[in-house]
């Protein structure tokens, strides 16, 4: 299995995604099976039935996050050292050359992206155009709307 980059601060969310489903939500669907029970007739119990389905989604996210945990390479972007280049993990602003507004993004792994917040995911088209670009270059991103330019105007590791 291939390795899964993500930053120091996704795999912590992941961790703390695994330990809320460990000792809160599977304690409380054990639970809630359990007094489904205790009502008798189980063919006809719609409690039941539900409680069953949320513990097949339980079960599976916590399978899911652990093989993600277990073949993830996690990267500390403070510790990058990439010459000024945009890597993954790198923390970079652009500017839209044909209106001049900036943007700052922080290239991450598939679980932690959230555009809302500055995340991009590495796979995305905009993060696949910036790899190993520097300060002062320029970047053509292929966008829903039409071909964007844009020029990276600073990066950091943070």
């Amino acid at each position: 299995m291939a390795t899964i980059p993500i930053t120091k601060r996704g795999a912590e969310k992941l961790k703390a995604e695994l330990h809320k489903l460990k000792t809160v939500d599977r304690p409380w669907v054990i639970n809630a099976i359990a007094e489904a029970r205790a009502q008798g007739d189980l063919s006809e119990n719609a409690e039941y039935e539900v409680a069953k389905d949320r513990q097949g989604f339980i079960e599976g996210r916590i399978q899911e996050v652990e093989g993600k945990l277990s073949a993830c390479q996690i990267i500390d972007p403070t510790e990058l050292n990439a010459g000024g280049r945009v890597v993954f993990g790198a923390t970079v602003i652009l500017e839209d050359e044909e209106s001049g507004k900036t943007v700052t993004y922080q290239i991450v792994g598939e679980d932690e992206a959230d555009i809302k917040l500055g995340l991009v995911n590495i796979g995305s088209p905009i993060a696949r155009a910036l790899i190993g670009k520097e300060e002062g270059d320029s970047a053509e991103v292929q966008a829903p709307g039409g071909v964007k330019h844009y020029e990276v105007v600073a990066v950091s590791y943070v």
